[in-house]
């Protein structure tokens, strides 16, 4: 495997109903050679986001210990965002989950370059 140099982001990027989530994963990630991967949680915490990395529908070849020292790296930098996050996520009724991105970079940069 080649993914030894590739590099990751994450970020909160919102909420949503569960079921809307789960329809989402079953429409658009069906292949393992995607950039991005979405991981769902009913808490916005750090240990749920990464348990959530493990039911990753149709997980990416990627280094998942990378991915998870980059939910780590962004719990430890944005304190702000994570409990405007909370927040959020405890005002809304229903069943909702809080919703990350994980994106490999390197293959997000080939994706925008096949575009030109």
């Amino acid at each position: 495997m080649s993914y030894s140099s590739d590099s990751y982001s994450f970020d909160i990027i919102g909420v949503s109903p569960i079921i809307q989530f789960f329809q989402h994963q079953q429409q658009v990630e069906q292949t393992p050679h995607r950039s991005k991967a979405y991981l769902g949680s009913y808490n916005c915490t750090l240990d749920s986001f990464i348990h959530s990395t493990e039911m990753v529908c149709q997980k990416p070849d990627w280094d998942w210990d990378n991915v998870v020292s980059e939910i780590v790296n962004f719990w430890l930098k944005h304190e702000d965002k994570i409990q405007q996050w909370k927040l959020e996520l405890d005002s809304i009724k229903g069943d909702n989950l809080i919703i990350g991105r994980v994106a490999n970079v390197n293959r997000l940069r080939q994706e925008f370059e096949s575009l030109f």
